[in-house]
Order: C-alpha cells, then structure tokens, then sequence
C-alpha cells in the first residue's frame, strides 16, 4: 500500500522546493492536500509522480497539473491571505483546495459536468469550505464575481485570455502556460493602468484547455 503522506512530503522536497518555490505557505498547502483524493481509485498511485495525471471522467483530456508546473505558477501568482482567487479548469478540484489554503477564498471554475460534480464533492470531503463551484466555460471566465485579485488557468492557452484578463482588479495577476507542447511559457499578466502586461516565468508545457486553442489559419 502507498504511503502517501511520505509521498506528498517526498514531492514537495523533490520536486517543488528544489525548483525555486521558496514560499513556506506554498510548500505546506502541497504538503498538507491530500493529491491522491482528486483522483480515480486506480489512479492514486500515480499521484506524486512527476507528470500530468489524466483524469477519467472528463471527455477531452484533463489532467492534474505536474507538480512542480502547478507550484511555480502558484509561487509566481504571489497570493495574500486576503485575495480572491478564479481558478479556471479546476477539474477534479486539487488545485482549488491548494488556493484554498492561500486565499481569502476562491471561485472554481469548470465546464464539464462530470468533473465539476466530482470537484465539489471532494472539495467538501476534504474540508475546502472557502471555495465555490461554477459552471460554464472557461475561456469566459466568470463575471458575477469578478474581478478578481488572481486567476490561475490550469492547462495551456494558445491565445492571449483576454476575456479573463479584463476580470483582473486593478494590480491584478493571472497566470498560466501559454502555448503548447513542446513549445511553451509560464506567465505572469499583471493589469495595471488598464492594461495587462506580461512576462515569461519559466519554460513548461501542460494540456491544452478546452475553448484556448488558437483558430485554425485560412489557407487559400
């Protein structure tokens, strides 16, 4: 049988502390979430591997996050304490209950159905109580709540997420992969005066999420 909570402590020292996410906060909300509960039975083994773990339920691919890709965007969002954060593409909830430990509270979004069911029972079984589900699609983010302090997308974008950077508050950041495999970019969009601007973070690739793919060319 694994010994997860031996596994989750080997993670967060293999693969998250050793890649520059220095923040205790971040290493202990890694440390204390249960990985191998946001995801199916045959699955769990899988959990603290360095890679995307799949997730049965959903149609189009979906995965949990690499461990250390999620963290360092985590670490690069800067979250306080009093921040509202959107997580879009929550999946199977992992990442919302890594927000959850971090911010004031957090809005998860998530388009398929079987997922966002699955996500919000987890959510409540592992004592997430500051997080709220929401249906819909994800490149539209969601407006009732906006804006928001932080958005985290949770997969690649090929195009610039503009729907959602303008539900930033004003100093506002998102992050997330922007492109896609083998070519991508970890980045930080920052609004301010209006306007977002970007910088690169670090070289990744996650899975493309559903609506962010860029429109075919036209070819002649």
């Amino acid at each position: 049988m694994t010994d997860f909570a031996r596994a989750r402590r080997m993670m967060v020292e293999g693969q998250i502390r050793t890649n520059d996410v220095t923040d205790l906060r971040v290493q202990a909300a890694f440390r204390d979430v249960p990985r191998e509960r946001f995801l199916p039975p045959d699955r769990q083994a899988l959990a603290y591997l360095d890679l995307d773990v799949p997730l049965a339920a959903a149609p189009v691919r979906r995965c949990l996050l690499k461990p250390m890709v999620f963290a360092k965007l985590v670490h690069a969002a800067a979250i306080g304490e009093g921040d509202t954060v959107l997580d879009v593409g929550c999946a199977s909830g992992y990442s919302s209950a890594i927000l959850a430990r971090l911010a004031a509270s957090v809005v998860a979004l998530e388009e398929d159905a079987a997922l966002a069911k699955l996500a919000a029972e987890t959510l409540a079984a592992t004592g997430a109580t500051n997080v709220r589900i929401a249906a819909g699609p994800l490149v539209a983010g969601w407006p009732p709540d906006a804006p928001y302090d932080v958005i985290v997308l949770n997969g690649s974008a090929e195009i610039v997420p503009d729907d959602l950077l303008r539900q930033l508050k004003e100093g506002g950041r998102l992050v997330g992969v922007i492109g896609r495999a083998p070519v991508g970019k970890a980045m930080v969009y920052r609004r301010s005066g209006g306007h977002a601007g970007a910088h690169p973070v670090f070289d990744a690739v996650a899975p493309l999420l559903p609506g962010f793919a860029k429109p075919p060319a036209f070819v002649f």
